[in-house]
């Protein structure tokens, strides 16, 4: 059974954060699941574990963790699957944390498995071959928002994306509806979310459900965050 499942299970509150990374564990192998929890304990702060795609969204829920590192191969969808729900709750209440970030930690070096995964929206991909000392600086550089591969492997990433970054960028506003890069505009020139809505009058719930929508889709994690993309765009006028 996985702490998602269990009412006593590990969760947040049952380590001192002290500042480290909080990070959820996501593997049907009970076994590896507590390897990896051995190996980490010195670094990270290991807020919960599960065994597949359902209780993995128990858990992200109840615990809000900054790293979700997550097996590939799965039942019920794998990790895409549960990125892609992560997403959806995220997006569905807009008062909720964002989606945390994802780390795929997998024995397969598959190409296919690797390009799907990050095209999912995880921001790193390693192999269980890592070592734990390696694994933990892995999970800290993606939380302060770095793309983290096994040498062998961002090869893959490159040749997958070759040729796609630039009209990639271009496009990214055009995913957002007009009220959501007005929204965006606002944000980027430091407005609150009580400003934003009385200037475009609208409640704001709305104002943060756009916030909320837009970040899924630009795969960004936070109101500063937005604020960069736009600045980098100049998108403030």
């Amino acid at each position: 059974m996985s702490d998602a499942e269990k009412p006593g299970g590990t969760g947040a509150d049952d380590a001192g954060a002290g500042g480290r990374v909080r990070v959820a564990i996501v593997d049907d192998h009970a076994i590896f699941r507590a390897g990896v929890r051995s190996e980490l304990v010195a670094g990270v702060e290991v807020v919960g574990e599960a065994d597949g795609v359902a209780d993995a969204g128990l858990l992200i829920a109840r615990t809000r963790p900054d790293v979700v590192l997550l097996d590939v191969h799965m039942p019920d969808g794998g990790g895409v699957e549960v990125i892609r729900r992560a997403a959806e709750a995220a997006a569905a209440d807009p008062e909720a944390s964002p989606a945390p970030r994802f780390l795929a930690l997998s024995v397969s070096d598959d190409p296919e498995d690797v390009v799907s995964v990050i095209r999912a929206g995880a921001r790193g991909y390693v192999t269980k071959s890592i070592s734990g000392p390696d694994l933990i600086d892995a999970i800290g550089r993606v939380d302060q928002g770095d793309a983290v591969f096994s040498p062998q492997l961002a090869g893959f990433v490159l040749d997958a994306f070759a040729g796609a970054t630039a009209p990639e960028e271009d496009n990214e506003l055009d995913l957002l509806t007009p009220r959501e890069q007005e929204v965006l505009r606002l944000i980027a020139r430091g407005y609150m979310y009580k400003e934003i809505a009385r200037r475009l009058g609208i409640s704001v719930k709305t104002v943060e459900a756009h916030t909320s929508s837009t970040l899924r889709k630009l795969q960004l994690s936070s109101r500063h965050e937005l604020a960069r993309w736009a600045t980098e765009r100049d998108l403030l006028d």
